[in-house]
């Protein structure tokens, strides 16, 4: 039987923190967050465990509302001129189970009106993995060619993320694959549209976007000497 997680009221409330983003309305409103945007998160992350299980055994759907796969509203300040509290998006990440923090392999979902995207890959990863993936990618250009632009991947995901402006450190300039080492991020994106998040088919139709992606991310698992 189909679900329906994600309705309207989600985009609804945040449009209205990004309004009013300060801690008087949002504790008026925090039955709101409760009910229209974490709630149906948490179900969405709780009944997605059995088929993340089955695209790989080493990913975990957590639905903890602390420490889990759901992001935190609230926003680090510390270190930002932008001192709003409230994050504007609502993000959920499915992480290797071995992961420490955000840094590694996961499937992400975003949801902000009028930017929603799924993503897959490892965002900024230190120095050091970055370098192992440029050396797994160096040394199975087939397997990377297939896994990041095979016709399937790239009919549905388009690479992106940030790149070194020079060749990194061991590879010439004219490498066949020098835009694939340049880059800083290992991460690939779809864009979403709200008709298709609200829809009651949503939970299955991410599932086959992420099996989709399943070659991208055991390359990337296999770079960085995790389980896939």
């Amino acid at each position: 039987m189909s679900t329906r997680y994600f309705t309207p009221k989600l985009f609804s409330f945040l449009r209205d923190l990004e309004a009013n983003n300060d801690r008087e309305w949002f504790t008026a409103n925090r039955d709101r967050y409760v009910d229209d945007v974490q709630e149906p998160a948490l179900d969405f992350i709780n009944d997605f465990a059995k088929p993340l299980s089955k695209i790989s055994p080493h990913f975990v759907a957590d639905s903890r509302t602390v420490g889990g796969s759901l992001f935190r509203i609230h926003r680090d300040t510390r270190f930002s001129k932008d001192k709003t509290p409230y994050k504007t998006n609502t993000g959920v990440q499915f992480r290797h189970i071995r992961a420490k923090d955000v840094h590694a392999p996961g499937f992400y979902l975003h949801l902000q009106p009028g930017e929603c995207f799924m993503g897959v890959g490892i965002w900024r990863p230190e120095t050091k993995t970055a370098y192992a993936i440029r050396a797994h990618i160096d040394e199975n250009s087939g397997k990377w060619k297939r896994a990041a632009h095979g016709t399937a991947f790239r009919s549905v995901f388009e690479l992106g993320g940030d790149s070194l402006v020079r060749p990194p450190k061991g590879y010439d300039a004219d490498h066949p694959l020098i835009d694939d080492l340049r880059r800083k991020d290992f991460i690939a994106s779809f864009r979403l549209t709200q008709k298709a998040i609200t829809s009651d088919t949503f939970i299955d139709d991410f599932a086959g976007h992420c099996r989709t992606a399943r070659p991208f991310m055991r390359f990337l698992c296999e770079a960085v000497g995790l389980e896939f």
